[in-house]
């Protein structure tokens, strides 16, 4: 498989680690992979014929990006590394919410420890909705199942390196995909039945990243709000996730609450003060607390379960 190579500068503080543990949640997602040596590993593209992607970073300056794909695909090699550069977070500068956390007593040593995480992005709109919709009102271990499920059942896995990555489903193969298939990987009749909607909205183009990237959050969140089943809370997960906005931060989550409550322990604290002093950056909050609950699990970085790459033979 021919292959391009790109080392790319990072803002820094950066870790590679971190961003990718936030990316992927869990070692159990089968599309972000992230083995025992530090490197990310993905698929991207509609899983027919995949240009992979291998991240890793030698130096707190930069991250080597090597691209495999065939002879075909190598064209797409420039669009894949746009894509590796932003969902990555390379040029995102957080010195407002790193100076603002340290005004913060019990947020201080968390945001000290996990410094050098960027905010990620999920390579399209349509991934991002998937992710927020299903992660509704379950717990992180119950949602990052049914994701798996969902994805293998909908994807066939490329070979690489004799190991087996799975590209996320596209929208033309979850709309295909019978309504049998997609309860039995474990939504809901209402999240299906949302996800449906977004699926034709994505397609006819009443949902597009590029019209929602040019609005202010406010008002792309009430345009996603237009889908029956995306409330505030998934819409404010999708524009954090799918397209960076910082601005943003996941209220009345129960999740969120506790992680708050457990990282502040006993120290008192008021959310609107803390997300005012935070101001633009206020999103990296919903990470910070996210890399926390991570850690507690053994999650933090931990290498994908069901990847085991022979690195040394890649060229």
């Amino acid at each position: 498989m021919p292959h391009a190579q790109y080392e790319i500068a990072v803002v820094e503080p950066y870790r590679l680690d971190l961003t990718v543990s936030v990316l992927r949640r869990l070692s159990t997602n089968i599309v972000d992979i992230f083995t025992a040596d530090g490197h990310y590993i993905r698929a991207l593209g509609d899983g027919r014929e995949p240009v992979v992607a291998r991240v890793m970073q030698p130096r707190r300056d930069s991250l080597l990006v090597t691209f495999h794909g065939r002879e075909g695909v190598r064209g797409n090699y420039d669009a894949a590394l746009a894509t590796v550069q932003r969902m990555l977070g390379v040029d995102r500068d957080l010195s407002h919410f790193n100076r603002a956390a340290r005004g913060i007593t019990w947020l201080k040593p968390l945001a000290a420890r996990m410094r050098g995480v960027k905010p990620p992005r999920y390579p399209t709109l349509w991934e991002a909705c998937v992710n927020a919709v299903v992660f509704q009102q379950v717990s992180l271990i119950a949602a990052s199942a049914i994701c798996r499920r969902m994805i293998m059942a909908l994807g066939a896995p490329s070979d690489w390196n004799n190991v087996a990555l799975y590209a996320f489903p596209t929208v033309s193969s979850f709309q295909k995909a019978s309504d049998d298939v997609l309860r039995a990987a474990g939504l809901s009749a209402n999240k299906l039945a949302t996800l449906r909607r977004v699926a034709g909205a994505v397609r006819s183009g009443m949902l597009d990243e590029a019209a929602l990237q040019a609005l202010p959050s406010p008002d792309a969140a009430t345009l996603l709000r237009q889908i029956k089943g995306i409330g505030p809370w998934t819409a404010t997960l999708i524009l954090l996730r799918g397209l960076g906005r910082l601005d943003l931060f996941p209220v009345n989550d129960s999740s969120v609450a506790r992680n708050l409550a457990f990282v502040a322990g006993s120290v008192p604290n008021n959310l609107d003060q803390i997300l005012t002093a935070l101001g633009p950056q206020r999103g990296m909050l919903y990470y910070h607390l996210l890399l926390s609950r991570l850690d507690t699990r053994g999650e933090l970085a931990r290498a994908s379960s069901d990847f085991q790459p022979a690195i040394d033979k890649v060229a």
